[in-house]
């Protein structure tokens, strides 16, 4: 047979599949798929840079701390300071005045209204009253001007009447009215003194009627202490 006689080669005799060779060779690999998600921080553990960030609310929590303790000792100290400057400038102001007039524009506080028994009628107008302390006695100067009612509650309160009342006489002495400035010259003047054991207090007082329906009512409440 003459090569012209040979067969032609079938799909038959091909020992390899049709596109074998050619799978092999154009197939590309394919590539390995991220391993966290798209656009997102990458997956492990976090950079050692977090670490140092970690003590920073710690520092702050202390410093907030310190700020609120801080706080609560300088508020109060500062009202104090505050106060007391306050208190000093009054108590500066009411010395001035004392020594001014001898006399306060005021009521007698409570406490002094008991301790020395002279218990002001409500609503007398103008009142005025001085302290003077010494060491084995104190006495309270005391000036109102009140009406017919407000006189006998308040010789009644104190344990007497107008009754006990003097016509013409005074019984606050020359030094007691020089002492805070009072004149109890002239006029229409009674008065009557209570006199009490130590450390009871004594009074002297004297009543003007120059006014009708009006008296002005002087006192003298005087504390001895026992030595």
């Amino acid at each position: 047979m003459t090569e012209l006689d040979t067969p032609p080669m079938t799909e038959e005799h091909d020992p390899a599949p049709p596109g074998a060779g050619r799978t092999a060779r154009e197939t590309p690999e394919r590539p390995e798929p991220p391993t966290g998600p798209p656009g997102g921080p990458p997956s492990g553990p976090p950079p050692s840079a977090g670490a140092s960030a970690a003590p920073r609310p710690s520092r702050r929590r202390r410093w907030l701390t310190a700020l609120v303790i801080f706080l609560l000792i300088a508020v109060p100290a500062g009202y104090i300071v505050i106060s007391a400057e306050q208190s000093r400038d009054s108590g500066q102001s009411k010395e001035e005045e004392a020594a001014s007039t001898g006399l306060y524009n005021d009521y007698p506080s409570k406490v002094q209204q008991r301790i020395y028994n002279v218990p002001v009628p409500t609503g007398a107008t103008p009142v005025y009253y001085y302290e003077s302390n010494a060491w084995h006695r104190s006495s309270l100067y005391v000036q109102f001007r009140t009406n017919d009612w407000g006189l006998d509650h308040y010789l009644k309160w104190i344990g007497t009447s107008r009754d006990a009342l003097k016509d013409g006489e005074i019984t606050i002495t020359g030094a007691q009215a020089a002492k805070v400035g009072w004149d109890l010259s002239g006029g229409q003047w009674a008065g009557t003194s209570l006199k009490a054991e130590d450390p009871h207090p004594s009074q002297n007082i004297t009543v003007n009627f120059d006014e009708p329906g009006q008296p002005v009512v002087y006192v003298v409440s005087t504390v001895r202490f026992e030595r």
